[in-house]
């Protein structure tokens, strides 16, 4: 039950209501639609004004089911909206399945017409499939993030929690939503309304885009040691490519043997172990994520050939990336 509490005051002289328009695609994750809307209805019950309104839209106008079986009511088809609307296409599983040539007709129409745009979580995937992130900075989860930078070229992809560029707007996903919808608020209506909807939300740590997705490498790992933490960053950022664990060393300042040392004391493997299992990491991610041959995804994930790559993958996952993109396929058609 939601006790009374005091209204913060908002100056409204000479704005009109927002409307945001969510487009539920299918599979679109609950998460993120739901922290986008609910810090809208906080800060309308926190000014005490009806600042903000939303309908939820989709393909049919029917009914679309999201990503943990839950369905929603739709009020309407993919309808021409007004130039002052916000859109927010909601994504999740399985994305580019749920991004149909309906979607992306609709959504290049409307951004002729010059509405804002937004893609929550893997919604980022449909604006630039569309071409309207094409010269633009976007984020992505982190978990698509490699198949998006090998399928988008022309969007500069950013590791950032949310990120707003001119007309257009992406968010990592999950609890994203709220700091985005934060930061609007507080654009639209002052910083005292963003922070009250955050104490109601009990939202303590509010990010900006300057903040990143992922953990830091020390917190993500379990250790703080600055050269192991460099040498790891060194090796996410030469996937293609990869480094000699004795150019890793020196470029920290230590032997090959003290790296070695390193690795075996902190993550129980060695340097040349570790990693081929972020190699095979983002592999994996790119056959199940992308259509990229298995010859492509072999080259940019750093192996020469695609009979070392199929050992390497078999010997690690106990399939090989044929039948793994198989049993994805499999997987999504159910």
């Amino acid at each position: 039950m939601e006790t009374r509490h005091e209204i913060v005051e908002v100056d409204t002289a000479g704005t009109k209501q927002r409307r945001f328009v969510f487009v539920l695609l299918n599979n679109f994750t609950m998460l993120c639609f739901a922290s986008a809307v609910e810090s809208l209805r906080i800060a309308n019950r926190m000014s005490g004004k009806d600042l903000y309104s939303w309908m939820l839209i989709g393909e049919g106008g029917v009914s679309v089911t999201c990503s943990n079986g839950s369905e929603f009511k739709l009020q309407a088809d993919l309808t021409e909206l007004n130039r002052n609307d916000t859109v927010m296409i909601c994504g999740g599983i399985d994305v580019q399945s749920a991004t149909t040539k309906k979607v992306l007709n609709w959504m290049r129409r409307e951004a002729r017409r010059g509405v804002i745009m937004g893609g929550l979580c893997t919604a980022a995937y449909s604006l630039a499939r569309a071409g309207l992130l094409n010269g633009k900075k976007a984020t992505i989860h982190w978990e698509n993030q490699d198949s998006f930078a090998e399928e988008f070229e022309d969007v500069t992809l950013t590791k950032s929690v949310f990120v707003v560029d001119g007309n257009r707007i992406t968010t990592a996903g999950g609890t994203a939503s709220i700091d985005l919808m934060l930061k609007i608020i507080a654009d639209d209506h002052g910083e005292d309304l963003a922070n009250a909807v955050a104490d109601q939300l009990i939202y303590s740590s509010i990010r900006t885009d300057q903040d990143t997705q992922r953990l830091s490498i020390p917190t993500r790992i379990g250790v703080r040691h600055p050269k192991l933490s460099r040498v790891i960053q060194a090796m996410e950022q030469n996937i293609e490519e990869p480094i000699s664990p004795s150019v890793l060393a020196k470029d920290v300042g230590m032997s090959t043997r003290q790296l070695e040392r390193l690795f075996r004391r902190y993550l129980n493997r060695s340097p040349k172990r570790y990693y081929m299992e972020l190699r095979l990491q983002k592999a994996r991610n790119l056959l199940m994520q992308t259509d990229m041959s298995v010859i492509n995804v072999a080259l940019a994930c750093g192996f020469a050939s695609p009979s070392h790559f199929s050992k390497c993958y078999r010997a690690h996952y106990n399939t090989t990336p044929y039948r793994e993109r198989g049993a994805q396929a499999a997987r999504l058609s159910i």
